[in-house]
């Protein structure tokens, strides 16, 4: 007996992996529409009903991936009303991120097509919100004194580096054997705390 047809969402589906799943094993340039027709057992013409184009369908990617981590870093940050706990959190819940999720997160970070059309406006400011939430727990605890920090939205974008640096890392596997990776997680996390504390330290002595 024949297996029925998947119906468009569960196709919408079976594009959006196995495009992940091509992307990140042979890259942008070598990605085609009828590549991942193939890969999927339909038509190129159906990929099309649900996206117009390859660049499309990455971006689709990139916007599914930074929802997924959106969620989880607000949900992180939910959970913890003092700051220095919250910010703690969203770094466990980002590098937990990106090493559960490593095609997600080369699609989101690490993928560097020559050409691709420019990633629309509304999807950047949901990208955004990552860096956001980042931003907000490091502007509540320089308000109530817990850290020292004049710009957030600076200091956000280093606290981002220090964490995707951690994930790099550990997804390269350039990570020594003989060190724990909880370990070395958990390290990193409290040093790219205490970088803010001891500076308000410094200022205060």
């Amino acid at each position: 007996m024949p297996e029925p047809r998947p119906n468009r969402l569960d196709l919408r589906r079976a594009i959006l992996d196995r495009t992940r799943h091509l992307l990140v094993a042979e890259g942008y340039n070598h990605l085609s529409m009828r590549k991942i027709a193939r890969a999927v057992g339909c038509s190129a013409t159906s990929i099309y009903l649900h996206f117009e184009n390859k660049d499309a369908l990455v971006h689709a990617l990139i916007d599914e991936g930074f929802e997924r981590l959106n969620a989880r870093l607000t949900a992180a940050a939910e959970a913890h009303a003092d700051p220095a706990a919250r910010l703690t959190a969203i770094g466990r819940a980002y590098i937990a991120f990106g090493c559960e999720n490593p095609e997600y997160y080369e699609v989101m970070f690490q993928l560097h097509p020559e050409r691709m059309a420019r990633y629309p406006a509304e999807q950047y400011r949901r990208a955004r919100q990552s860096l956001e939430v980042i931003a907000e727990t490091l502007g509540a605890g320089a308000a109530s004194g817990v850290f020292a920090v004049d710009e957030p939205d600076v200091a956000a974008h280093v606290h981002w580096a220090a964490l995707h640096g951690v994930i790099s890392l550990l997804l390269a596997r350039r990570v020594d054997v003989r060190v724990s990776e909880g370990a070395f997680v958990e390290a990193a996390v409290r040093h790219a705390l205490d970088g803010f504390r001891l500076r308000q330290r410094a200022d205060v002595g």
